[in-house]
């Protein structure tokens, strides 16, 4: 697990700067303590001032550190290898840390699994910038506006191993997943406690066929899974399509030797948001983060995804409609 410290640029830290407003209110209550009684009207209401200001601690006003959890995610966070950092939201960190002066931050590698057990610490302050929302997840963490779109979930395999899926293939192209797992025929890699969205993880939960379901608790899961899937331990991964070519790219296997199905009743995009500890801290990073991205998610982050989209004229287009107001 990776941590890594943030200062907010040109931001002098507000615990030294609270503490040195303590120690002014000290020494006037001092003075004012041997002026009182020549001063007697007018000093009370500075003498009472300095008194409660000057018995502050002096990390009375220490920021409060947001931690931020962030999983190798390609093409959203990419922690390894020569694009390492020029993710969608590897380059939105840095500005929405800047629009945020009143924490420190710390940015956070993890798993999914592991980031989901601190989001659910509620003696933890943290985020998670690529969160999608489900009912289960709202029970223990507070979401924001939509921060993001990206084309949905579905299921990349080795085009080779094409026949295999053909029978569960509708004429637009999608795959029919839960006939395909009820089948008995492969098995399919999925990430342990990430959601892919309502359809596709109702169909996962609801299958008769759970043993064909094998998941992988690490860091760099869909990096790991495209590797097993080569070497024959599973027939499919589910996934985002861009995120499997980029994690093939980097093992030396060309795009075109996969093959992409977006699954049956899935919607063409799903929007993620950035989920933060269900806290009154999280509740109040959380207001921070929605007038921030208000701006940013359309100014910036449309842009970065755009970079990764496969097909970047037609989600700049798309883009267009997002985050319709009457919508978000």
């Amino acid at each position: 697990m990776k941590v890594i410290r943030w200062s907010v640029a040109n931001s002098a830290p507000l615990g030294r700067g609270c503490s040195a407003v303590i120690q002014f209110f000290r020494g006037l209550h001092q003075r004012m303590v041997n002026r009182y009684s020549r001063h007697r009207k007018h000093g009370l209401l500075v003498l009472l001032l300095a008194a409660v200001l000057g018995s502050l601690p002096d990390d009375a006003c220490a920021r409060e550190t947001l931690i931020w959890l962030l999983r190798d995610f390609p093409p959203l966070t990419i922690f390894a290898g020569t694009q390492s950092g020029q993710g969608a939201i590897d380059q939105l960190m840095p500005e929405l840390i800047a629009r945020m002066p009143q924490y420190d931050h710390q940015i956070m590698h993890v798993n999914r699994a592991r980031g989901t057990q601190m989001l659910q610490d509620p003696e933890v302050f943290a985020c998670d910038p690529t969160l999608l929302w489900t009912p289960k997840r709202e029970k223990t963490t507070l979401f924001s506006i939509p921060i993001y779109a990206i084309n949905g979930n579905g299921v990349t395999i080795e085009r080779s191993k094409h026949a295999l899926f053909a029978p569960f293939l509708r004429a637009d192209g999608h795959l029919d997943l839960a006939a395909l797992l009820e089948s008995n025929t492969v098995k399919t890699g999925i990430v342990a406690e990430r959601s892919y969205g309502p359809v596709i993880d109702d169909i996962l939960r609801n299958t008769t066929r759970p043993e064909n379901l094998i998941l992988h608790y690490g860091n760099s899961a869909v990096g790991s899974m495209v590797q097993m899937e080569r070497l024959g331990r599973f027939q499919a991964i589910i996934s985002y399509w861009p995120e499997a070519r980029y994690q093939a790219q980097q093992q030396g296997i060309a795009p075109d030797e996969l093959e992409f199905f977006p699954v049956k009743d899935t919607p063409k995009y799903q929007f993620a948001h950035i989920g933060c500890s269900k806290t009154d801290k999280g509740r109040e990073a959380v207001a921070i983060i929605n007038r921030e991205m208000r701006t940013l998610r359309t100014t910036r982050l449309i842009p970065f995804f755009t970079q990764w989209a496969i097909d970047k004229q037609q989600y700049r287009q798309d883009a267009l409609t997002f985050f319709d107001q009457s919508q978000h």
